[in-house]
């Protein structure tokens, strides 16, 4: 399971995606995470889907890998939809036992939060597949520039969000390494109820918070060591500037937000079958 964990990886492939502007990619994420909640019909997940699957498919990350992704969010996924399911009363309905009431209402939602769910951690796993850590920084210190004028630490912002995500795969796979050598001297990590199971993580959350601290240190001793002393007067080796493919990208998530929109809420599902 731990190695199923992708969020904050970087994937190395030569595409279009991996080519645009960091400041491209943030904004169309973001605009593309809003999108998801500006419809509620059949049409407008049609859109979604196609537009999602064009992007995955100029990425060329390998679906297998995005899938992958997806295993660690089943228990969320699993408790969204049983949460909409049974406490959605709107519609007929279909199936009443004691507490629990089944409604038209309650499927449609349910199946249309775990689609967004999906959608969702999709989307924004794909910046993190097709965006290096150094690029992300510069991105976000970019977008976040203006806040320099009220005095927000924009840089020391941007490096440490950089930084926490470099660290995700670096702690899972920490994690995984304690896991078998804990196992391996005849931890059980798996039987028991959720209270033995919580004092079975101990063994390993003290060992990861350890090894945790020891690499901030390790890292906060590099920084200084190369005279590091936050961004003001710092220059770049490779400052980013906008080319004709950026404005393209911006162009088309524009469009893609408008129709969506568009067609999710004012186009009825008939007009699509026939």
């Amino acid at each position: 399971m731990i190695r199923d964990i992708t969020i904050g990886q970087y994937y190395p492939a030569k595409s279009i995606l991996h080519r645009l502007d960091p400041r491209v990619k943030l904004v169309s994420t973001l605009l593309y995470l809003i999108s998801l909640f500006l419809f509620k019909s059949i049409p407008g997940y049609i859109v979604a889907t196609v537009f999602l699957i064009t992007v995955i498919q100029m990425s060329r990350v390998p679906i297998s890998f995005i899938v992958k992704g997806l295993k660690p969010i089943i228990m969320l996924l699993l408790i969204t939809v049983l949460f909409n399911l049974f406490l959605t009363r709107d519609g007929d309905v279909l199936f009443h036992a004691w507490i629990f009431t089944i409604t038209e209402g309650g499927i449609r939602t349910a199946v249309y939060m775990a689609i967004r769910l999906i959608y969702l951690i999709i989307g924004s796993s794909l910046m993190t597949f097709t965006t290096t850590p150094n690029e992300l920084t510069d991105g976000i210190e970019s977008l976040l520039h203006p806040l320099n004028k009220i005095r927000v630490p924009v840089h020391e912002v941007a490096m440490m969000m950089s930084i926490a995500l470099r660290f995700i795969p670096i702690l899972l796979e920490e994690t995984d390494k304690i896991m078998k050598a804990q196992i391996a001297r005849g931890a059980d990590l798996e039987n028991g109820n959720i209270i033995q199971r919580a004092k079975n993580m101990i063994p390993i959350l003290v060992p990861l918070f350890v090894s945790a601290f020891r690499r901030a240190n390790d890292l906060a001793m590099a920084m200084e060591a190369r005279c590091y002393r936050g961004g003001e007067g710092r220059t770049k080796m490779k400052p980013l500037q906008y080319k004709r493919r950026d404005y393209v990208a911006y162009v088309s998530v524009v469009i893609y937000v408008v129709a969506v929109f568009v067609i999710g809420r004012y186009v009825p599902l008939h007009v699509w079958i026939f």
